[in-house]
């Protein structure tokens, strides 16, 4: 695997490089040895410990973003959650009998543990009305959530305003 490692509001140290290679470098099993992991560490206000990796596998991408105070505990975090990710990935690869792209062989073909079957348990369905990105915005702050699903009154396509950090909106569209 090959890291890609940079910091925000921290220099990079070599012990932190040595942590993320060493932790992160457990998962090199999994993959290919050309797989680039793409980490981004940061010191947010208040002194949190954030941490980013995201791992481009076929068509998809294995992420996890950690926080907490203290960066080597942030590593452990992120790496174990990567890992949950990878045995679900796995089983849905299976599933499904799709090729193994980025991962090892031996990854594919090993046993693996029953991995907790996702249900789904509730089921909506709403009229959607065109309306702008901002007024679903407004929308999803009326009603509460992080998220919303709205017709696009400009494209005429289903899009997805979130709330993020900082008191900020993201907007997905989708792309064909």
């Amino acid at each position: 695997m090959r890291f890609k490692i940079t910091g925000k509001n921290l220099e990079v140290s070599d012990g932190l490089r040595n942590a993320v290679t060493e932790k992160l470098g457990k998962l090199e099993r999994y993959f290919n040895p050309d797989t680039e992991v793409s980490v981004a560490m940061s010191v947010e206000k208040g002194g949190r410990q954030k941490i980013e990796v995201t791992i481009p596998v076929k068509g998809n991408i294995i992420r996890s973003e950690q926080v907490s105070n203290d960066m080597y505990v942030s590593i452990d975090l992120v790496e174990e959650v990567i890992e949950r990710q990878l045995r679900k990935y796995r089983e849905k690869i299976i599933e499904r009998h799709h090729g193994g792209g980025s991962f090892r062989k031996e990854f594919m073909e090993n046993e693996s543990d029953p991995m907790e079957e996702v249900k789904i348990v509730r089921t909506k369905k709403f009229d959607i009305k065109p309306m702008y990105p901002e007024d679903a915005c407004v929308q999803m702050e009326l009603l509460g959530h992080s998220f919303f699903v709205f017709c696009n009154a400009e494209t005429d396509e289903i899009n997805v305003v979130y709330k993020r950090k900082g008191n900020t909106y993201g907007l997905i569209e989708p792309e064909f």
